[in-house]
């Protein structure tokens, strides 16, 4: 069976349809090719995980991730995790899935009238378990993510309505640990909301004590296709497919009815009215998403002026036209406006997330531009929200300054727009932009933001490369590696990290091992100037050459020909590299072009 064959049968089951998942788990070993990204991952508990691991490889395959899952035993964390010999050491997984069981820390609850100290006693103590787990594992395998659960609180409690009156009932106990995952875990451990994810399904579904008794599952198994997909989601984001850009429709989507018929102060937004009400809570948790770093856009099929109207006009909208990046509103059919929007934004097409209450412009965009996602909207804008939000569409693996600062460029794109049509030329353009950058070795705050950028960046990645914090923060204390963070700001904005550079140091020669750039920064010189900031520091280190690879991907062309047009020379011999696929190419810069190298570019410099 082809990996694109076992995807497709897998895309097409229900998460709430448990026995097809199980089912077709178990032929996950029936692959024979892949193309997809292949992942080392460890997945280990403190109850029965075999099934689990089956659903979750399954579902992994939606993203393309092809994943090869060490198995721990049943209530096997201790034992996989101090045994220094122990056979997930010998596996050196790139990411462990821990998952608890609130039953694991019930001999820590803190006894009936405990005080505070006492209590924060009970919850230091029952954290400081796991943190030994996490330093131990940290200590053997310093480049794996750990991906922790929360725990599921149990919905029993003899204390009753008393429990959430004093803190040392159970219930609280649990919570309050929940809440030292949040605010303790380091950064190379990723907290998992399943407790969250119990909580909207029911606990009194989720939480079955006959599959804890009968086969040691820690919750009822028809919601494991919801349990393994939460999991799955998350490793869509670390593999760099996180979803930035939300496309609207307007009429009957940000509003009740249509705007060319009833005109700005005709749509239904009245707060009185419980549809009203419906269409602005909707919005206002689309600004919620536009605070987090969600770029908005529009896509409408209406006049242009028609479309704009309540947004200047009406008193009752929340969003505003300042809020929305790409505007696009005409009579073409979504699917090539939606090319449009990318195409301004500069940003991939797998990067959207359609957003229409029409079926059946929702089935055009799926049929052809199958890369977006489309949210299937219901009938009733009361549910718009929860249809949005429990889609999970923005699932990312950091949230940085970066991030919430993004809108504000995209938005200002208006006037760099403006001052593009005053300027002479493009490079009269580039120097009126009075850009600053700042070529830097990231600081521990901002290895946060490398990492982010180096994961979701897709168009300008020469090697598409994947890390997880704690193989960048294991980088950045060996001395074969230098990492390299480039910021930008023009006379608009302050872009913050926008390049990512990885180096590393063999024999006597410098691999770029990663670069990546920000989309928003494009054809700017930017990488003009990186370049001659990697061979400055080749020529620190001694380097007698500087060498690049190319590893073509779906999406990353537009630099294809990146290292050839910045001096370099192609050579077909790779030896040396840890790469073989066959697609790849490998660039030299040689000693005798690295001592007077330079390139052209526009900016004020500054170095840290």
């Amino acid at each position: 069976m082809q990996f694109n064959e076992y995807k497709e049968m897998v895309s097409k089951i229900k998460l709430y349809d448990y026995a097809s998942l199980l089912n077709i788990g178990r032929k996950w070993g029936k692959i024979e090719n892949f193309t997809a990204s292949k992942m080392k991952i460890a997945v280990i508990g403190s109850a029965s995980i075999q099934l689990i691991t089956s659903v979750l490889r399954a579902l992994l395959t939606k993203y393309d991730i092809y994943a090869e899952i060490y198995e721990g035993e049943y209530n096997g964390i201790m034992m996989d995790v101090f045994d220094d010999k122990s056979k997930l050491y010998e596996f050196e997984p790139e990411y462990i899935v821990m998952l608890p069981d609130y039953r694991d820390i019930e001999s820590y609850c803190p006894s009936m009238l405990s005080d505070f100290q006492e209590i924060q006693t009970s919850v230091n103590d029952a954290y400081e378990q796991y943190a030994k787990i996490f330093e131990r594992i940290h200590k053997i395998l310093p480049q794996t993510q750990i991906i922790v659960s929360n725990f599921v609180t149990p919905f029993f409690e003899p204390l009753g309505n008393l429990a959430t009156n004093y803190l040392f009932s159970k219930r609280s106990f649990y919570r309050y640990m929940n809440l030292s995952f949040t605010k303790n875990h380091p950064k190379y451990v990723f907290v998992l909301d399943v407790e969250e994810l119990a909580e909207f399904i029911g606990k009194k579904d989720f939480i079955s004590e006959s599959a804890y008794f009968f086969n040691k599952s820690s919750f009822n198994l028809e919601y494991i296709g919801f349990y393994c997909d939460l999991i799955a989601r998350q490793f869509e984001a670390f593999s760099g497919g996180a979803r930035k850009c939300l496309v609207l429709d307007l009429d009957n989507t940000l509003w009740g009815g249509v705007v060319g018929d009833l005109g700005y102060d005709g749509i239904l937004l009245d707060p009185n009215d419980p549809e009203g009400e419906a269409f602005l809570a909707f919005q206002r948790y689309i600004l919620e998403l536009k605070k987090r770093g969600i770029i908005i856009s529009v896509c409408s099929k209406n006049d242009e002026e028609n479309a704009k109207e309540p947004f200047e006009k009406n008193e009752n909208m929340i969003l505003k036209l300042s809020d929305i990046s790409s505007f696009v509103a005409n009579w073409d059919d979504k699917a090539t406006n939606i090319r449009r929007i990318s195409n301004e934004l500069n940003i991939g097409i797998d990067s959207m997330v359609f957003f229409d209450d029409n079926p059946t412009e929702r089935e055009i965009v799926r049929t052809y531009l199958p890369e977006v996602k489309v949210i299937e909207v219901p009938e009733d804008p009361a549910l718009y929200t929860r249809a949005l939000d429990r889609e999970a569409s923005f699932e990312w693996t950091q949230l940085t300054k970066e991030d919430i600062g993004r809108v504000e460029t995209y938005a200002n794109n208006n006037m760099r727009n403006m001052l593009m049509s005053s300027c002479v030329d493009y490079d009269d353009y580039l120097i009126n932009l009075q850009m600053i950058v700042e070529s830097k070795f990231p600081a521990d705050a901002e290895i946060e933001r490398f990492v982010q950028l180096t994961n979701k960046s897709n168009q300008f990645n020469l090697r598409t490369q994947r890390y997880s914090e704690a193989e960048i923060i294991g980088m950045k204390g060996n001395n074969l590696y230098e990492l390299l963070a480039i910021k930008l700001e023009d006379r608009f904005s302050k872009y913050g990290i926008i390049g990512c550079v990885v180096m590393k140091f063999v024999d006597n020669y410098c691999f770029i091992e990663n670069w990546v750039m920000s989309c928003r920064v494009l054809k700017k010189g930017v990488e003009n100037y990186t370049i001659e900031r990697i061979v400055e520091i080749a020529k620190k280190h001694g380097c007698s050459k500087v060498v690049g690879e190319f590893i073509p991907t779906k999406k990353n062309s537009m630099v294809r020909e990146l290292y050839t047009t910045l001096g370099f020379e192609l050579e077909n011999d790779k030896a040396g590299l840890e790469n073989d696929k066959a697609s790849s190419k490998r660039y030299i810069l040689t000693q005798e072009k690295m001592i007077n190298y330079k390139q052209t570019y526009h900016f004020k410099e500054v170095r840290k």
